[in-house]
Parts: structure tokens; C-alpha cells; sequence
């Protein structure tokens, strides 16, 4: 894994999202006000922004069709029966002020964090 930088910590509100994007990954990464995630970006319904979403707790809320996803995680909450579904979800730090995300190396094998 590589730690990219993301932005400095005050240029992503608490509770907010922004997108990043490093080559053709777009993540999400959210300030909870103690801590940063990273998730993919799009909702696993209908690819709704999850940067856009409604962070409540550690989750987030899609602004398309409310599913709640899990910032820790990245499974599905709500509805119930979607359990089994995900997003990634990607290591965060911040160091000197500034908010690193841990990314696959090329070629390196995806896994969920």
C-alpha cells in the first residue's frame, strides 16, 4: 500500500465528505471529527455519491435512496437486507496536518480494509 496525500485537515469539514481521486480510484474520505475514512465513492445501489451523503455516527447516508454504509467497514446497514453488500474501505492518517489515504500499489491485489 502507498500513503497518498489527500489535503490538509481543516479543508474537509466535520462531518463532511469530499472526493478524491487517485488515477481511476474515486474515494470519499470523511472527517468524523476524531478521525478520517475512506471508502469508494459510489453507492453499491445506484452509485450514488457517497461524498455527498449524510455522515451519521460512522456511517454515512446515501443522498440518492438513504442505504446506510458503514465509513468503518463499508458494509450496507440499511436497508437490512442488503447486508451482504459493500464498498471498500481504506486506512486513513493524518500527519503534520494532513490527511493521507493508504492506496493499493499498481498491481497490488484489492482488498476491502
Amino acid at each position: 500500500m502507498n500513503w497518498m496525500q489527500v489535503t490538509e485537515v481543516e479543508n474537509i469539514p466535520v462531518r463532511q465528505g469530499r472526493v478524491v481521486r487517485f488515477g481511476t480510484l474515486e474515494l470519499a474520505v470523511f472527517n468524523l471529527g476524531g478521525g478520517f475514512r475512506a471508502v469508494e465513492s459510489r453507492c453499491p445501489h445506484k452509485q450514488g455519491p457517497l461524498a455527498d451523503g449524510i455522515v451519521a455516527g460512522d456511517d454515512v447516508i446515501c443522498p440518492l435512496h438513504n442505504w446506510r454504509v458503514s465509513l468503518d467497514s463499508g458494509f450496507v446497514k440499511q436497508p437490512a437486507d442488503q447486508s451482504e453488500r459493500c464498498v471498500k474501505s481504506y486506512p486513513c492518517r493524518v500527519e503534520n496536518g494532513i490527511v493521507l489515504v493508504a492506496v493499493p500499489e499498481r498491481g497490488e491485489r484489492e482488498e476491502a480494509a
